[in-house]
């Protein structure tokens, strides 16, 4: 991790410059945030124009968007992953999701996907462009969370929290508010959405939070202590002129704080507004052993790692092409291995978002 001189006390945490991707503390390994300005989307559900994009490989933001992986539609065709799991917050836009298990889903515009890939799946996550007449602005952050030496043996499982069942804390100040999504973590009385079964953050004593915060000018939100001491607690301060005061010290967008002692973090904001995504979790404390899409604990398995999806595929491919989209007009879904699917409820906006 990259730091920068501190302008407060050293004892309560440091600032630190984000790279690219932001780095993280165990039981996280990074987090990516992708923002991209796509425009109005064709019959195929992809830009009319890629001709100065290098697609296959294309994250140089070049008018604003990125390709990636997809040479039609935008995302991440299919690929593998063993002995970690993906958080996937899609605050702006659309994903589809297939995977080798048969699993499939279109999920957005505030939702989140939570998948363990355990002892291997493969998944693709495309970016559909629905809108024909206007642009489609897009935001998503991907973290990864490891997995202890038991989980990495695990069946692949993911979950969908869908924006309306996630919760949202409303904290007002005499001058300004402050919100609280509630991803993983208990936030007073906000308990969220249960995480896979064989998650880090289905074990109570891990105390994995992943919390999105927005604070308008004048705000300020103390964040209740872990309940676990040995947890560790990192905040990274993204979006166009963010700037936060976090324990005292001034964090500017581009850059996180990570917090060294335990207790209570105060986040506050002066004449500009603040958004921060939360990471807190205790450390598993096991050997890391990673390359591309697999994390292990040994070389020896990550070689058997790359064996094995040589050898199986992680159960093979069971769809017709590798960049899996939905129809235009297909709604919010997720149908999971088993057959059950599930939709998001029908609800009355609510007051604090």
């Amino acid at each position: 991790m990259t730091t920068q001189p501190s302008h407060g006390s050293p004892d309560t945490g440091r600032v630190f410059r984000l790279g690219r991707p932001w780095q993280a503390l165990d039981p996280f390994l990074f987090a990516m945030h992708h923002v991209d300005h796509y425009p109005a989307g064709t019959a195929n559900l992809g830009p009319a124009s890629v001709a100065d994009h290098d697609l296959g490989s294309d994250f140089d933001n070049p008018a604003g968007w990125n390709m990636y992986h997809g040479r039609t539609v935008p995302g991440f065709p299919a690929h593998p992953h063993r002995g970690f799991e993906t958080i996937t917050i899609v605050e702006r836009g659309y994903v589809d999701h297939a995977d080798s298990a048969g699993a499939t889903a279109r999920y957005g515009q505030g939702d989140v996907q939570w998948l363990t890939a355990g002892n291997g799946v493969s998944h693709s996550e495309m970016f559909p462009l629905l809108e024909e007449s206007a642009d489609n602005p897009f935001e998503l952050f991907q973290i990864w969370l490891n997995l202890p030496a038991a989980g990495k043996a695990a069946a692949p499982e993911f979950t969908m929290q869908w924006n309306e069942d996630i919760p949202v804390v409303t904290v007002r100040s005499p001058a300004g508010a402050a919100t609280v999504k509630v991803i993983a973590g208990r936030y007073g009385d906000a308990e969220p959405v249960s995480p896979p079964t064989n998650s880090w953050a289905a074990n109570p004593e891990s105390d994995v939070a992943v919390w999105l915060i927005e604070l308008e000018p004048h705000a300020r939100v103390e964040l209740p202590a872990s309940a676990a001491a040995g947890a560790r607690r990192i905040l990274y301060v993204y979006g166009d002129d963010s700037h936060a005061i976090v324990e005292g010290l001034g964090v500017a967008a581009g850059n996180g704080f990570a917090q060294y002692i335990h207790g209570t973090t105060t986040v506050s904001t002066g004449d500009r507004s603040a958004k921060l995504l939360l990471l807190q979790g205790v450390p598993i404390g096991e050997p890391v052993a990673q390359h591309g899409p697999f994390v292990m604990n040994t070389s020896a398995e990550l070689q058997q790692a790359y064996d094995d999806y040589r050898r199986t595929e992680f159960g093979g491919w069971p769809w017709d092409r590798v960049d899996v989209v939905h129809d235009r007009g297909t709604g919010r879904f997720a149908r999971h291995s088993d057959g059950s699917v599930s939709t998001p409820r029908l609800t009355e906006p609510r007051a604090d978002r």
